[in-house]
């Protein structure tokens, strides 16, 4: 009986040493290693996902550990491990939840297609996922612009951080709701299809904020006048749209048949040809008063304005001559 007692005594102190080596001692990744867990796993499926990828040694200890402290729910997301850890401290932070997080920055500008881009190139879906996200969600903005076709010019320029549990449409919609929250401060709640495509043409044409209130008059102007806008960017959303475009524009490119060839088509085309930031926004909502119908780069960052089509040739003239000294 006396020997019993002695192996039973021996196994226990051997399983407590094993537990306490499996639990205390940390384990390396052996790099970065990136565990999705998906709503909906139970703590043993979460468990086993731990240990296939290697950042922890055990499940039955991994799970004794959480059912012994009932520290909470073990939470849904995507964890990046890349330093040892033991299994508590794993477990702490599936606990509270310490996801990673994927950062999407989106610069003034980008198109729906350049967005897609992004959001593929960061692991969050594929580019046709989301085009036909935006495509199909235009509902979302419909309140402010019932004409919307897709949600191009409502997806507001910023700095994003997303995870993998996100659906595409959640971070659509974050996008969304971030322009609504600007459009609230800056006072646009009218004519919202009229001023966010003038916007985007705007964001298209000049990179300096204080030329975007000039380059809007120009284009108002012209509005007035029925003058064809001949807004370059948006020939360019028009091979972007079919797929042709290589990432120039030539002269035979401006015959392309298209609403959105400002060349073609009188008036602003059917909608943005890229998402607009705050300052391009306020632009178009008030624009400069000049006299301008035409306007150029001087081939420094900037642009050359002109009354009369005489003027502007001299400022062509000028550019081609600057290009060339170049």
């Amino acid at each position: 009986m006396r020997t019993f007692f002695k192996l039973l005594a021996v196994a226990l102190v051997a399983i407590a040493g094993w537990a306490a080596w499996t639990l205390f001692v940390p384990l390396s990744p052996g790099g970065q290693k990136f565990v999705l867990l998906r709503p909906g796993y139970s703590s043993r499926k979460i468990a086993s996902e731990l240990r296939s990828a290697g950042v922890i040694r055990s499940e039955n200890a991994f799970l004794l550990w959480h059912y012994w402290h009932h520290k909470g729910r073990l939470k849904a997301g995507e964890y990046m491990f890349d330093k040892p850890a033991n299994e508590t401290a794993v477990h702490q932070r599936l606990v509270h939840g310490d996801v990673y997080v994927h950062t999407v920055v989106i610069p003034e500008g980008y198109t729906l297609f350049d967005i897609a881009n992004v959001i593929e190139e960061a692991g969050l879906g594929s580019r046709q996922e989301f085009l036909t996200t935006v495509r199909s969600q235009a509902a979302l903005i419909n309140d402010l612009d019932p004409t919307a076709r897709s949600l191009e010019g409502y997806l507001f320029p910023n700095t994003y951080q997303f995870t993998r549990t996100q659906s595409m449409q959640d971070m659509v919609a974050i996008m969304v709701k971030e322009f609504r929250q600007v459009a609230q401060q800056i006072g646009l709640n009218s004519d919202v299809h009229r001023i966010v495509t003038m916007a985007s043409i705007i964001e298209k044409e000049t990179a300096v904020p204080e030329e975007r209130p000039i380059v809007a008059s120009v284009y108002y102007n012209r509005l007035d006048k029925r003058i064809a806008l001949d807004a370059d960017p948006s020939v360019i959303y028009a091979k972007l749209i079919d797929g042709s475009y290589q990432g120039t524009l030539h002269h035979t490119d401006m015959q392309i048949e298209s609403p959105y060839n400002t060349y073609r088509h009188a008036g602003l085309p059917p909608g943005p040809i890229a998402n607009p930031g705050r300052s391009s926004l306020e632009a178009a909502m008030h624009p400069a008063t000049t006299d301008y119908y035409y306007f150029v780069s001087n081939g420094n960052g900037h642009h050359r304005f002109a009354s009369s089509l005489e003027e502007h040739n001299r400022n062509v003239a000028a550019y081609r001559k600057a290009v060339r000294g170049q």
